[in-house]
């Protein structure tokens, strides 16, 4: 290489590494570092107001005055203090907007003060494959801001932690995700490709971070602009990847890797009626469904989900479908999916429940299931196929016998516990409020079943009703219960 040409490519270096060490310092002056003071819900208790804790995490400016970080940083906060990174002083927040599936929130501050100086980030584009990026945040380990580089590795869907059941698009860097670094942006050339939110436990990986791409992050933003969140629709349909000749064989398809058989359809969601067991999906908003449920987007090989995932609720999808060896389009109205939710985490809510004569009951879901570990086979198979089952569409919930305060007017009933219930005097019960109203209706006795038990729980109605201060008394229950909203209700 001539001399001269060595010298323009050095001086090129040399102005590259400092825009980007420019770009880098702007990031730098608008992370900030969020405390946290949250009551974690006691479900064994739930008429206690819970747990006091307190955590870090990282943020960062946005367009707007807000400032963004992740769900599971401020959930259950109860006070949030952000510091910026030039002043030891902590400014009241508070949630703006969450999004629990996605694992993303903003927050707000009233003192504007807050944001003089600090420059809001920008967001860019998904990075590629084998590009370097800069994680910034407050991990443990000091009080200082922390940079760390990485590489991205890997781009694909992956579960969210927070909400235990979501699953999103996903990017995998080398540069770990410690505790703090939570909500901090992860940069490429000055502009936000990521926000860092969870790692790989133990010592199953090491070196290895999660964060949330710009489709996300931008779905998140442009759902909040009406003043709400909504969360994600759902196709709510099951389906099986057909690799296999035999099953392609089956169903007339020749051998080009397309199409994806539909096994079921969940009713009340929203391809019920729509798409039909046996389908074969051809094709998503024009896009080719390849036989393991991938297509070309954007130039990734990503789940034919994703397009539904860069969607909203009452938007469209067009699905080319193979049926009856016919080939058609069907139009798809997206809508959320209420009953999967009984399978995910909940936060900022408080336990619902009911004690009657000391009977404790409670919805069956995943904290429920967190919670007690329940072993009896009978529990698990009602947890387990309450959407299989499509239990959900005559009883929108399951309730269970959690526990039992102990009391003279209870004893003997220990063999109850863990069961669901099924009627009350004779009444079907799909719902808290429904058991609630079955338990207040005038009655001589209270004969509740419940399923595979051979037997009923029976208590005479006036000694309930004398028994009800002295158990309140003894437990120190102020409220005896929180009906709250079912999940189709909400």
């Amino acid at each position: 290489m001539p001399k001269l040409f060595r010298s323009l490519f050095a001086i090129l270096l040399v102005a590259g590494s400092l825009r980007g060490a420019e770009a880098l310092d702007q990031a730098l002056r608008s992370v900030v570092r969020i405390q946290s003071t949250t009551m974690q819900p006691d479900l064994t208790a739930p008429w206690n107001v819970g747990r006091m804790a307190r955590g870090t995490g990282s943020g960062f400016v946005i367009e707007g005055q807000r400032v963004m970080t992740n769900a599971h940083v401020v959930s259950n906060a109860r006070f949030l203090g952000l510091q910026r990174p030039d002043s030891p002083r902590i400014f009241p927040a508070t949630v703006a907007f969450v999004a629990h599936d996605c694992d993303l929130a903003i927050l707000a501050v009233e003192d504007g003060s807050f944001f003089d100086g600090l420059q809001p980030l920008s967001f860019g584009g998904v990075p590629r494959l084998d590009s370097a990026v800069a994680t910034i945040g407050y991990p443990i380990g000091g009080q200082r801001m922390s940079v760390t580089r990485g590489i991205v590795s890997r781009i694909e869907f992956q579960s969210y932690a927070h909400s235990g059941l979501d699953a999103h698009l996903t990017i995998q860097t080398d540069a770990a995700i410690n505790p703090g670094n939570s909500g901090g942006p992860v940069v490429q050339d000055g502009k936000v490709v990521g926000v860092a939110f969870q790692g790989i436990p133990g010592a199953m990986a090491q070196n290895t971070g999660y964060m949330i791409p710009t489709p996300v992050i931008e779905r998140f933003l442009a759902d909040i602009k009406d003043g709400r969140y909504d969360g994600y629709p759902e196709l709510a349909i099951s389906t099986f990847n057909l690799l296999n000749k035999p099953a392609r064989d089956r169903l007339g398809l020749p051998a080009d890797n397309l199409g994806l058989l539909v096994t079921d359809v969940q009713p009340q969601g929203a391809c019920d009626g729509l798409l039909q067991r046996d389908d074969v999906l051809l094709s998503i908003d024009g896009h080719p469904i390849m036989s393991d449920g991938q297509i070309e987007l954007g130039g990734e090989r990503l789940l034919m989900v994703e397009v539904v995932e860069r969607k909203f609720i009452g938007d469209t999808v067009v699905f080319g479908v193979l049926r009856d060896g016919k080939q058609r389009e069907v139009k798809v109205t997206l809508k959320g999916a209420w009953f999967y939710r009984y399978r995910a985490r909940e936060y900022d809510t408080l336990p619902r429940y009911l004690v009657f004569a000391g009977l404790v009951f409670q919805p069956l879901n995943l904290d429920f299931m967190r919670t007690y570990q329940p072993k009896d086979p009978d529990l698990l198979d009602a947890y387990e196929f309450f959407i299989d089952d499509c239990v959900y569409v005559e009883r929108p919930e399951l309730l269970v016998l959690s526990s039992i305060l102990a009391d003279p007017i209870n004893t003997q009933l220990n063999r109850f516990t863990m069961s669901v219930v099924e009627s009350v005097n004779g009444q079907p019960i799909g719902t808290l409020a429904q058991l609630d109203a079955a338990l207040s209706a005038p009655a001589e006795r209270y004969v509740i079943t419940f399923q595979g038990a051979d037997w009923p729980l029976v208590l005479e109605a006036d000694k309930v009703a004398a028994a009800h201060d002295r158990i309140a008394q003894q437990y120190g229950i102020a409220k005896d219960k929180n009906l709250g909203k079912a999940l189709n209700e909400e």
